[in-house]
Parts: C-alpha cells; structure tokens; sequence
C-alpha cells in the first residue's frame, strides 16, 4: 500500500485536526489532574504517561505535537 504523508490538508482539513488537537489536550490535562495515566504513542512505540502533576507550562510541552 503506497501512502503519500507529505501532502499538507486543506483549510478545512486544518481546522479539523487542530480541533482533534485541541480535543485530546484536554483529554490528556483532565487525567493529569485527575492523576490518571494516559497511553500515548512515541518513536513508534505505545509509552504511558503517569500523572505526576508537572507544571501548567510541562504538560503543556509534554503533550506538544512535535513536528
């Protein structure tokens, strides 16, 4: 199967992911302070995250997208 994921979204396509972006930061800053793990993916690899109440300005750049 040939995949091209260099393409870059529509406009539309934009504010969907930034959406879906913004969704899963909530997610993932709600089960910080509820001091629940979340199960994220990194470097190809599924890596847990515990809640270990890190600074407004750490979570942030934990759950920062990285491109």
């Amino acid at each position: 199967m040939n995949t091209n994921r260099n393409t870059v979204p529509s406009a539309d396509g934009q504010r969907m992911l930034e959406s879906l972006r913004q969704a899963v930061g909530k997610a993932l800053e709600r089960k910080r302070r509820l001091g629940q793990y979340a199960v994220v993916w990194q470097n190809g690899k599924p890596v847990t995250i515990y809640a270990e109440a890190p600074s407004a300005t750490q979570g942030a750049s934990m759950y920062a997208r990285s491109d």
